[in-house]
């Protein structure tokens, strides 16, 4: 199984293709183990990396392991990037992946060459949608009081619908049941989505995240995950959005990505006009 280790903990990523990096980080809760079709498809136009973040699957926890920040998940991602000599990559994030893809561009911008944000969850940026997670907040930790395995499953639910997470394999709701500790590790930390101390990222900020950046928002997702993708298109100086089909488990490897992630190497290719 392979790891690298950074910042006092095991790692677990995967790796596939060749090329410039590509950097998959999945939400909360989730794995790699979720992005692995949409990494072989991505593995065709470059290094494909996903890894599971920290206290996820098969990434180890600190001891105790009560809490984590957004702090922490970024400077995995970075040391990650640097173990693997992946600088710069393309970073992918998919919900509160996105958010941490978003955070790394803006303390590490030499270590991302360009964003796929598929509905961060930055919440936020929106005041209906920071007082839609306070709500699910509120749900999931008395979901956990009763039974501390449900947490994952109670965010699911919420997000996707009963009707989604019925339709996931049982060795696949296992694996999510088993990162409940991980979810409420974050619900207990700091900057994360859910956290009591939310990201407050302001608009100056997000101006100054200067990396080519799509954004990607789901028709059928609950309304505040695209309120957010349309704050944070605003806010970014280089970003192009899209909306897709489907709800807020967004294809890593959808079309739109393809061509967004061949686009930057193509305009890289172009050759610079000489001044007369």
């Amino acid at each position: 199984m392979p790891t690298v280790h950074v910042n006092g903990i095991e790692l677990y990523y995967e790796e596939l293709g060749e090329g410039d990096a590509i950097l998959g980080i999945h939400g909360t809760p989730s794995s790699a183990l979720l992005w692995a079709e949409a990494a072989g498809e991505l593995a065709g136009h470059g290094r494909c990396i996903t890894y599971d973040r920290r206290g996820f699957y098969r990434s180890s926890r600190p001891k105790p392991f009560t809490a984590v920040d957004l702090a922490e998940h970024v400077a995995d991602a970075a040391a990650l990037l640097d173990a693997l000599a992946a600088v710069p990559a393309v970073v992918i994030g998919r919900s509160t992946g996105g958010l941490v893809a978003l955070e790394l561009a803006r303390r590490f911008p030499d270590k991302v060459r360009a964003l796929v944000l598929l509905e961060p969850a930055v919440f936020s940026l929106d005041p209906e949608a920071a007082a839609w997670a306070g709500e699910l907040r509120q749900r999931v930790l008395q979901a956990a009081e009763e039974d501390p395995g449900s947490a994952a499953e109670t965010v699911l639910r919420e997000v996707l619908g009963d009707r989604e997470w019925a339709t996931f394999p049982e060795v696949v709701k296992t694996m999510l049941d088993d990162t409940s500790p991980a979810v409420l590790a974050e619900i207990r930390g700091r900057g994360l989505d859910l956290s009591a101390e939310a990201s407050a990222l302001t608009g100056e900020e997000l101006a100054g995240i200067g990396q080519p950046a799509l954004v990607v928002s789901a028709r059928d997702s609950p309304e505040a995950l695209r309120r957010v993708t349309a704050r944070l298109t605003e806010a970014l100086p280089r970003s192009e959005a899209v909306l897709v089909d489907g709800g807020h488990l967004i294809n890593p490897a959808h079309p739109a990505v393809l061509e967004f992630i061949d686009g930057l190497s193509r305009r890289q290719a172009r050759p610079v006009p000489r001044g007369r």
